[in-house]
């Protein structure tokens, strides 16, 4: 998994890099940014979909012992995207938490739609903050992993909130709610 990651950052990072050489061509961050956005689109409007009273919810049968409720799920999003983005931008994380499912005092659907919506705000901060010069700077890991360039973190949040994403469809779906995303 980690080899096809790195080999799709790879690529990523080529076209980057031959369209940062190109006149004119978009910084960076603006084609983050704008997948973020896409991520964004799908994923607050889902958060919203669901009930309250689901936000606990979990499945139990089969291989789902121990897995993240759909509440936890969105929390668990917005702390790495935080994560990431602090990292981007050189600064500490305002999430104020070091447990990877956000702040444990967050437990209603409004607080952590809210707590997922201001993580994106702060995720565009940092989306605008990457350039072509700045893109492949060397930067803290928030995952204890040494240094890594900073496009890395970017592409992060994207792929990282899709993979919980997915599972946050399938919970919607196993209670009754279509996705936004699938209505349209």
């Amino acid at each position: 998994m980690k080899t096809m990651i790195y080999a799709a950052l790879g690529a990523a990072l080529c076209v980057l890099t031959a369209a940062g050489a190109e006149q004119g061509a978009p910084e960076a961050g603006k084609i983050y940014d704008e997948q973020f956005s896409s991520l964004e689109r799908e994923l607050v409007p889902l958060a919203e979909a669901m009930p309250a009273d689901k936000y606990d919810f979990a499945p139990t049968h089969g291989e789902f012992t121990g897995v993240r409720t759909f509440g936890l799920q969105a929390k668990h999003i917005a702390y790495i995207i935080y994560a990431v983005s602090a990292a981007i931008l050189d600064q500490k994380n305002p999430s104020q938490t070091v447990a990877e499912n956000g702040p444990a005092d967050l437990t209603s659907k409004d607080q952590i739609v809210r707590y997922l919506k201001d993580a994106f705000a702060y995720g565009h901060k940092a989306m605008a903050g990457l350039t072509n010069a700045n893109q492949l700077d060397m930067i803290a890991s928030p995952f204890g992993e040494g240094k890594v360039a900073r496009v890395s973190m970017a592409s992060t949040a994207v792929w990282h909130s899709y993979d919980h994403y997915g599972q946050m469809v399938v919970y919607c779906r196993m209670n009754g709610v279509i996705p936004p995303a699938s209505r349209r």
